[in-house]
């Protein structure tokens, strides 16, 4: 979560790099996957860090434009569920509960669910460096654990703890010992491994 302006950049740095996006701004007829995600950071900062009320007014601007776009796009991804490093590889449908949590350098596809089954709601824990494939559906008080990634069109509805492996199926299985190492970019690993870089390459 979103909880300091250097927060915010980095997640905005993150995002970026994990689109393998080289360019610094948007294009203004194309790249509106980043346009959504960057607004995503943005309505995420103001509501998590905003304390004045001017903040509150570019909130309510950015939600309004944010919500124009995901309509657009068929994103219906709620705020302060993604660590930073997510790329979305195509347009929707994306159907996101509001109570899932998901880690870092998540890689997520089209027509993709993650909900809840339960009442009272209880959505997926998602770890980091994730991949989620085309047509997946992952659903109720589950765990997925750091570098699994999940097959296409599969149905995921019980915890798979073990990391790094592959799932796939309806219901879900453990298919193969290779999880998602081939199938994401570790944007965050990146940019922290450049900070410390930078770091002992500081004069002393």
């Amino acid at each position: 979560m979103i909880k300091s302006k250097e927060d915010y950049n980095f997640y905005l740095a993150a995002d970026q790099l994990a689109l393998a996006i080289k360019h610094k701004r948007p294009r203004i007829f194309q790249d509106e996957t980043w346009k959504f995600e960057r607004l995503l950071r943005r309505v995420e900062y103001l509501e998590n860090c905003g304390n004045n009320p001017l903040d509150k007014i570019f909130c309510l601007q950015a939600r309004f434009t944010l919500h124009k776009l995901s309509v657009k796009l068929g994103f219906a991804i709620p705020r302060n569920v993604f660590g930073p490093g997510l790329s979305i590889a195509h347009g929707g449908p994306i159907i996101v509960h509001s109570k899932a949590v998901v880690g870092e350098n998540c890689r997520i596809d089209r027509c993709v669910s993650i909900g809840s089954i339960h009442y009272p709601a209880a959505a997926p824990i998602i770890g980091n460096n994730v991949f989620i494939g085309p047509g997946a559906v992952i659903d109720g008080a589950i765990e997925i654990a750091d570098g699994v990634a999940i097959g296409a069109n599969s149905y995921v509805n019980k915890s798979f703890k073990e990391p790094g492996i592959t799932i796939a199926g309806c219901p879900a299985k453990k298919i193969s010992d290779k999880g998602s190492q081939y199938c994401w970019f570790r944007a965050t690993e990146i940019l922290r491994k450049e900070d410390e870089d930078a770091y002992i390459d500081e004069p002393k």
